[in-house]
């Protein structure tokens, strides 16, 4: 098969030569993918997504640690919002993994949401693919240059912190309430339903967000609201 489009993004975009290219292509290639392509595709990216997922931790572990006396609880505060959803995703976007990425015909007409996810457990296949083919400096390159510019502005905007907690502190100390958070609507069959939920600061909605749960409408929420105190702050 012709790989030139995985070479070519591997030496423009991750400035690496590839000794065996199948391990990057494999990164990109979506459980549902196999189901319409059997014959020709055996392996799917989950066991490189494991593996990436395991180096992506110690390199942020390592960075964290040697960069920054803080004490434990911080630094696990810190690689979380390093290494969730959000953030990797975001880096996978930035180096445009779409285009590469091999998904069933179903999945590529997934939610905004579902791509996220796969944009996120892409980009520790590739790390994982990385990992395996040139060794854990280059691995170690890569997140550097493609997730650990990224901490200053978390450090700066205060996203490291639990989105709940920084709304609650924020909105109290500057409005005087404490946030309140509510259901604003559920749609879908109980097996995949999707809540909204609105979080209201004395009787003015500040912001709303939607997940798979309660708990995920409730932290985007709070974090539209943190975009809402971020705009108006004089």
């Amino acid at each position: 098969m012709d790989y030139s489009a995985y070479s070519d993004f591997a030496e423009k975009k991750l400035g690496i030569t590839f000794t065996d290219i199948t391990l990057l292509v494999t990164a990109f290639t979506h459980r549902s993918y196999l189901n319409e392509h059997k014959k020709t595709v055996t392996e799917h990216n989950e066991r490189l997504e494991f593996l990436g997922d395991a180096v992506l931790e110690l390199v942020v572990t390592e960075y964290l640690y040697r960069n920054y006396e803080e004490p434990e609880g911080i630094l696990t505060n810190w690689r979380s919002a390093l290494v969730r959803t959000e953030s990797i995703s975001a880096a996978a976007a930035r180096y445009e993994y779409e285009p590469l990425l091999r998904l069933s015909r179903g999945e590529k007409r997934g939610s905004d949401r579902a791509r996220e996810q796969i944009l996120a457990n892409t980009y520790e296949a590739v790390l994982g693919a990385i990992y395996l083919d040139q060794g854990y400096e280059t691995a170690k390159r890569f997140v550097t240059d493609s997730l650990l510019v990224t901490f200053k502005e978390i450090l700066a905007t205060g996203s490291w912190m639990d989105p709940k907690s920084h709304l609650q502190e924020l909105a109290q100390s500057s409005e005087g309430f404490t946030p309140i958070y509510k259901v604003l609507s559920e749609e879908g069959p109980d097996h995949d339903k999707e809540f909204t939920v609105g979080v209201f600061v004395g009787d003015k909605l500040r912001g709303q967000g939607s997940g798979p749960s309660k708990q995920a409408g409730q932290q985007r929420a709070a974090e539209a609201a943190l975009d809402y105190y971020k705009k108006n702050q004089k």
